[in-house]
Parts: structure tokens; C-alpha cells; sequence
């Protein structure tokens, strides 16, 4: 659309035709119907076009998406890229120079929320100097009736605001926020169906993120997820198969499988098939390393064990969140297992894979937590020998059920608690890492250092971070590194040899 065009659309020619318009497509989000879903089909759909009316809108335009969050927000993050890129517009890094500003969002803790309500404010100086630039919020956040109320309320800079059901839909939301005399919201409560074949624009061409499913049926008391994400929908597995083949020709080196609850892949289907089966055949597949996330315990069966037990390029990292060492305190997250039954399946896996590394999440300060209930927290931490942990501050979330809940631990308790997780996490993570010296690693290298360009960045099938001196030319390789340094957090090493170069 050209700059100071008039927002007056062909197709809606009255106040009151706008007025129809948005009472059909404005579904305020609502967690009380996410919570009363049911067992509706979802349907794939393969076949994705681009309406006649708006291909070509976004040439000699640009579009820059801020991403807050987690993993599924980045892999978001790169089909809306993929669409704007297809309607014509081109990538900026710098926000002045949009036409289109997406901030895609994160409602999973308060500080997340706080972040992009402050990035709001920031851009509405923006906005005054740029009418025509669209200014849009999606993601998580959006699927809050709070937040989308706040919205309408407070931030009327804000052109546009969708959910995490239907991106697909961005070119018409755009169109239409192109033309409206009003702010343009549609978000769905309802989950939407499984949209295949959306175009992509990942970063890089070396490490690739695969979605496997969407949704998460789990419930715990502390987590909105269920509600913005919907619930469990897995892709077909001939569809991820394909994706991972693709990347494979395409040169990359690594592939992460993504859901909220990868362990739960393929039990919404009606044939018998999980997260192993679909590992099992990933395997064969001419890719260097396999990986996988977020896992839930509850889901982590013994088929997945034995399989991610055969190695080659199944990586030997498991992401497992405990979020809590005490029993009571696990049945009031809604975490359905229990403190034993934990420690039961890292057995099972330490047992299976002798040289596993496990990483955790840790929430410190739930309601009504005692020093004792802590306690079992840490002593839990030191039983398993976590090679890390993000640890954070209970953060109540509107609309759950521990938002409700009567809290009387106070703030500075629960941050002196949070220190104390975190020396200890700090304290085995170097114990773990000191391990590395003297040995060879295989490394992935993912670039140059933030710190120093003369040294290149990379990661161990373990997910360390490893730093060294090389070649610019050895980036989207896989390397050999002797370790001569441990720290906390990273590790620094000197090049042995290329194990393997396979250009993208």
C-alpha cells in the first residue's frame, strides 16, 4: 500500500457495513470456553493461497517482528516472516524503517507481559510520525481477554491484534487493517485446524525448528499455555518427515522438534503411534543431531527411552521440568507425578543413557510454599545432578487456578529462596562443565562470539556452549575441540580437527 494512501476500503463502503464486519470476526478470547473444549476433529488443511486482492500489498515495504518467548514463538515468528515475505515486503532490523511492526508476545509470567506493554508505549512516537505504519500484537498475550481489553482501552496506536490460532489469516487481518477506520482484532478461542504448507523464512541454514504438534492438555494450575495455545494437535507424521527430509537436503545440521508437550505427540490420534515412533524414523534420516522440546514427565513413556537410547543422531540432551521438589506442592501444580515417580524415570533414563544431560525448570515460591517444601526442592536438585536449570519467581497468571490461590510467602522470601536455587545451580553447573576439560567435543558452530568476532561460538550435542578460535568457514560445521577451560556457563577450547563439512 503506498504511503498516505487513504484507508477507505472497496469492499466496506458504510460505517454500518464496518460495523457488521466486525461483530462477525471480533470472538473476544475466552478461557472459560478453553477450559470447557472438547474432543472436535481438527482438520488438515493442505492447500494455503495467497486472496487475489491482497497479493503484492507489502512491495516496496518493510516489516520487522519483535519475538518474546519461547521456542514455538520463534518457529511463529517464522511463518508470519514467510507470509510477509510472500505478500511482498522485505525484512528490516531496524524498527524505524517498518511499515509493518508485529510484536509477537509471551503471557507465560508477568515480566513478559510488562516488557510488551512497554515496547507499546515506546512505539506510539513512532506511530505519530508514521500514520500509515501498521502496528500489530500477536501471540500469546493476545488470546488474555485482559490484555486485549487493555489494548482497546489504553494503546489505540495499536492497528491490529491476533492470536495464536490464526496466522495463516495475517494477509487478510492486514488488508483489513489496512482499510479499517477501526482497530482490527480476531482472536479465536476455539483452536483452529492444522495448517500445513505455510511458507517459512528460518534463520540461518543451520539448526531448524520442526513443529509437531500444537496445544497442551495438561492443565497445571499455574500455566495460561492450555488456554492461548489450545489443545493438543498433532501434525501427521508423514508431514514432519517430510519437513525433516527437506532441511536434511537443505544442508542444516540440526533439527529441534517443538511443541509444549512433545511427549504428548500422537495421542490425539486413533491409531497407535508417539513421539518414539516418530524419533525412531527421524533417526534414518542424513541429518547430524536430533533434538527435542519441551517434555512433559508425566508423557515421557519407555518406548521414547529405548529409542533415544540407540543414539547416532538422537542427541543425548533431555529437557525435563520438574518445576517443584515436594510432592504436595506438585499435586497443587497439577503436575500429576510425584517427587518418586520423578526420580523413578530419571533412573530409568540415566540407566539407558549413561552420558545424558539433563536440564530442568524450577519455579520457586508457589503459594503457600514452606522452608521445609523448599528444601525438598533442592535436595532433589542434588539427587538428579542437573547440568542447568531456568529457575524463576511464581508468577500468578489471570484466569488459572493458583492465580486464586492464598499466597502468604513473602516477595523477599521467595527471592531469597530463588538465590539460593541459584548457587546451587551455578555450583553443579561448573562441577558438570570441569568434567569437559581435557576431553574432545563435537562442536556445531553457530557463528561469531557476541563478545570477541575473532572467536566462534558453537554447542556440544549436549547443548554446552563451547568457545574457540577458527576460520570463519568452520560456521554451520561440525568441529572436534579440546576443552582447556571450564566456566559456570560456557566452555573454552582450542580446534582439533573438522570432523565434518557439509555446506548449506
Amino acid at each position: 500500500m503506498a504511503k498516505g494512501k487513504k484507508r477507505n476500503s472497496p469492499d466496506l463502503k458504510s460505517e454500518k457495513d464496518y460495523a457488521k464486519y466486525f461483530e462477525t470476526i471480533y470472538q473476544p478470547p475466552s478461557l472459560r470456553d478453553a477450559r470447557r473444549r472438547g474432543k472436535e476433529e481438527v482438520k488438515i488443511h493442505y492447500k494455503y493461497e495467497i486472496p487475489d486482492d491482497v497479493k503484492n500489498i507489502g512491495v516496496g515495504l518493510k516489516f520487522y517482528i519483535r519475538t518474546y518467548g519461547c521456542q514455538m514463538n520463534e518457529h511463529d515468528t517464522e511463518v508470519m516472516a514467510g507470509i510477509l515475505t510472500d505478500l511482498g515486503y522485505e525484512p528490516t532490523v531496524e524498527e524505524k524503517d517498518a511499515d509493518v511492526i508485529l510484536l509477537n508476545t509471551c503471557a507465560i509470567r508477568e515480566n513478559a507481559e510488562n516488557k510488551v506493554f512497554g515496547e507499546i508505549g515506546h512505539l506510539k512516537a513512532l506511530k505519530r510520525e508514521k500514520p500509515e505504519l501498521i502496528l500489530g500484537v500477536c501471540g500469546c498475550m493476545s488470546q488474555q481477554e485482559s490484555v486485549v481489553n487493555r489494548i482497546l482501552q489504553k494503546h489505540p496506536q495499536v492497528d491490529l491484534i491476533f492470536g495464536t490460532h490464526n496466522i495463516h489469516r495475517l494477509p487478510i487481518l492486514l488488508r483489513e487493517a489496512y482499510y479499517s477506520k477501526e482497530m482490527v482484532v480476531e482472536v479465536l478461542s476455539k483452536e483452529g485446524d492444522i495448517i500445513e504448507n505455510l511458507p517459512r523464512v528460518r534463520k540461518g541454514k543451520i539448526s531448524g525448528w520442526v513443529n509437531i504438534m500444537y496445544g497442551c492438555d495438561k492443565f497445571c494450575t499455574y500455566c495460561i499455555v492450555p488456554y492461548t495455545r489450545g489443545k493438543e494437535r498433532s501434525r501427521m507424521p508423514k508431514d514432519i518427515i517430510e519437513e525433516v527430509r527437506q532441511l536434511a537436503r537443505e544442508g542444516y545440521q540440526e533439527v529441534t522438534l517443538l511443541g509444549q508437550n512433545v511427549n504428548a505427540y500422537g495421542k490425539d490420534f486413533d491409531f497407535e503411534y508417539g513421539l518414539g515412533h516418530l524419533m525412531d524414523e527421524i533417526r534414518k534420516i542424513d541429518i547430524p543431531r536430533i533434538r527435542f522440546t519441551t517434555s512433559h514427565p508425566r508423557d515421557f513413556d519407555d518406548h521414547l527411552i529405548e529409542v533415544l537410547a540407540k543414539g547416532g543422531n538422537l542427541v543425548e540432551h533431555i529437557h525435563l521440568p520438574v518445576q517443584h521438589g515436594n510432592s504436595e506442592i506438585l499435586k497443587l501444580m497439577g503436575r500429576v507425578y510425584t517427587r518418586d515417580e520423578y526420580l523413578e524415570l530419571v533412573r530409568k533414563i540415566k540407566a539407558a543413557i549413561p552420558n545424558v544431560v539433563l536440564t530442568t525448570d524450577i519455579i520457586v515460591g508457589f503459594p503457600n510454599e514452606t522452608e521445609e517444601q523448599f528444601e525438598d526442592t533442592l535436595s532433589l536438585y542434588r539427587e538428579v545432578g542437573y547440568d542447568s536449570a531456568y529457575t524463576f519467581i511464581y508468577s500468578p497468571r489471570e484466569g488459572t487456578p493458583a492465580a486464586k490461590m492464598k499466597d502468604d510467602v513473602p516477595m523477599a522470601v521467595k527471592k531469597e529462596r530463588l538465590q539460593r536455587l541459584n548457587a546451587l545451580v551455578n555450583e553443579i553447573a561448573l562441577d558438570k562443565n570441569k568434567r569437559y576439560e581435557n576431553e574432545v567435543v563435537e562442536v556445531l558452530v553457530q557463528g561469531e562470539s557476541k563478545k570477541n568476532s575473532d572467536v566462534l561460538t558453537g554447542y556440544t550435542r549436549g547443548n554446552k556452549v563451547v568457545h574457540f578460535h577458527g576460520p570463519e568457514s568452520l560456521i554451520g560445521t561440525l568441529v572436534d575441540v579440546r576443552i582447556k577451560k571450564a566456566k559456570t556457563w560456557t566452555l573454552d577450547g582450542e580446534l582439533e580437527e573438522m570432523l565434518e563439512v557439509k555446506s548449506s
